[in-house]
């Protein structure tokens, strides 16, 4: 897994993950998934066959962690696509949510509602959080590199937000 360094940001509470992260493996078959994208179009993993694929699993529109985050991904958009790449953001936000927070900065990319948390259930990445000592269950900040062929190339465990790009797009 690339790049094991803890970095939350100086802005971001610091949260606690409650169990390990996703089991699932580098070079294994990515989980399908299929959830409403911000239009409500029907979006699954299949659709990108052929593709690379930057999946990327968030907690929340629009805070600051997240926001640093799809931006960084924005500002690099074009060397994503230059490269072959797709991205496709996750978290439990609904279509309506993910629609303000794509207009708001101004986001090339699907955001996928999941709202019932199967997608983040499937790749392992919904659990049990602690913050300011309250326990919840919630989306640990993972990021998936699928191959053409549908396969799991990275995972991205200590993702930095400000500059997550550099943590992909790596030579």
């Amino acid at each position: 897994m690339r790049n094991q360094e803890e970095n939350y940001g100086t802005t971001a509470p610091r949260t606690t993950a409650l169990k390990n992260m996703t089991n699932l493996k580098i070079g294994e078959k990515a989980p399908e998934f299929t959830a409403n994208n911000q239009d409500g179009k029907s979006i699954s993993l299949s659709d990108y066959a052929g593709k690379k694929l930057v999946l990327y699993f968030y907690p929340k529109d629009d805070t600051p962690g997240c926001t640093k985050e799809a931006c960084n991904l924005r500002d690099n958009y074009q060397s994503f696509q230059a490269k072959g790449y797709e991205i496709v953001g996750v978290s439990p936000d609904d279509e309506a949510s993910h629609v303000k927070f794509i207009k708001k900065h101004e986001l090339p990319f699907d955001l996928l509602a999941d709202t019932d948390h199967s997608i983040a259930e499937a790749y392992e990445v919904w659990g049990e959080k602690k913050m300011y000592g309250r326990t919840f269950m919630g989306i640990f900040r993972t990021t998936f590199i699928i191959d053409e062929e549908g396969n799991i190339e990275e995972i991205i465990t200590k993702v930095k937000t400000e500059e997550h790009t550099s943590q992909i797009l790596v030579d």
